[in-house]
C-alpha cells in the first residue's frame, strides 16, 4: 500500500520551496538600481500593514516615534510576509537588548536612528550578526520557522540577508561620516533630513546651501563606499523628486497615519468649499 505524506513532511517541503526572504527581492531591485518605494507604519494594526504590503517594496515599522510594542511587531512582521513587502524596523535606538528581541521576532531589516560614532555601528554589527561576523546570541523563534529549520540555515540568513541601515541624521556622524562608512556590515546610510537639519541649526530651512552640501556628501561618500542611500520624509511627491534627483535610491515618503489624516483634511475642505458656494 502507498502511504502518503505525513502534513508536518509536506509543511517542510513547503517551506523548502517557497520559504524566500522578501528582503532579497529588496536587495535585488536595489542592486539593478531600480528605486525602492515604501511606507511608514505607526500604527499597530495589522490591516494596515495588509492593505498597503502589495503597493510597496518596503515597510518601515518605526518604533523610535510610535507606541508599537514587540507583540504588535510581531503581528506586523507577519502580515507584511504575508503580503510581499520586506520589512524594514527602526529601533529607537542602538540599544542590544531590544535589537535582539526584535531580531529574533523576525525583522528582515533594521534602521538605528541618531548613530554618532563608528564604534556604535561596529557594536551595532556586533549584536546583530552571529559567530565568526558578531556576538549575537542565539534564540530565533520565527527565523527558525519555530524550530523547523537548522542553525546552519539561520545563521547564514542572519550573517549574510539582514540589511542593516544607520541613520545620518546629526553632525557627529557627519564628523564621523568617512569612518562609519567603512564598518563592513552594514548596507545603507538613511538620510534623516529633519533631525539632520535641527542638528546643524537649520531646522525647517531645507534649502540651506550648506545643508544641501552636506547631504550631497553623504550621498556621495555612501556610495562610494557601496551603500545605498535611503531617505525617510513627508508624504508629498515633490519632496521626494526632490531626493531622487540627488541620488537615493529608496524613499520612504509619509506613513500610515499621515496619510490617512492627509486624505481626511483635503477631503472635508473640498467639502466644505462646495458646499459654501
Amino acid at each position: 500500500m502507498q502511504t502518503t505524506a505525513s502534513g508536518r513532511e509536506n509543511h517542510l517541503k513547503y517551506k523548502e520551496s517557497t520559504l524566500i526572504s522578501h528582503i532579497l527581492a529588496f536587495r535585488e531591485k536595489l542592486a539593478k538600481g531600480q528605486l525602492c518605494l515604501g511606507t511608514g507604519i505607526t500604527l499597530s494594526d495589522p490591516a494596515v500593514v495588509e492593505a498597503l504590503a502589495p503597493e510597496v517594496d518596503f515597510l518601515w515599522i518605526d518604533l523610535e516615534h510610535n507606541p508599537i510594542n514587540i507583540e504588535s511587531l510581531l503581528r506586523l512582521l507577519i502580515a507584511a510576509r504575508a503580503g510581499g513587502a520586506a520589512t524594514l524596523v527602526r529601533l529607537p535606538s542602538s540599544d542590544p537588548a531590544l535589537l535582539k528581541r526584535v531580531l529574533d521576532t523576525g525583522a528582515e531589516g533594521i534602521i538605528i536612528p541618531q548613530v554618532r560614532s563608528a564604534d556604535e555601528v561596529r557594536k551595532v554589527v556586533d549584536t546583530t550578526r552571529y559567530k565568526p561576523l558578531g556576538n549575537r546570541g542565539w534564540g530565533p523563534r520565527r527565523p527558525s520557522d519555530y524550530g523547523r529549520r537548522s542553525m546552519e540555515q539561520i545563521v547564514h540568513e542572519a550573517n549574510e540577508q539582514l540589511f542593516l541601515a544607520v541613520q545620518i541624521e546629526n553632525t557627529d556622524a557627519i564628523a564621523d561620516l568617512d569612518e562609519i562608512i567603512k564598518v563592513p556590515g552594514i548596507d545603507c546610510l538613511v538620510v534623516g533630513p529633519h533631525d539632520l537639519a535641527l542638528s546643524m541649526g537649520v531646522g525647517g530651512q531645507l534649502d540651506d546651501s550648506n545643508y544641501l552640501a552636506t547631504i550631497r556628501t553623504i550621498i556621495q561618500k555612501g556610495h562610494e563606499a557601496g551603500l545605498s542611500i535611503g531617505f525617510g520624509d513627508e508624504a508629498q511627491a515633490e519632496c521626494a523628486q526632490r531626493w531622487v534627483e540627488m541620488g537615493a535610491d529608496w524613499i520612504q515618503p509619509g506613513s500610515d497615519f499621515g496619510y490617512m489624516i492627509k486624505t481626511a483634511n483635503q477631503l472635508f475642505a473640498d467639502i466644505r468649499k462646495a458646499a459654501s458656494k
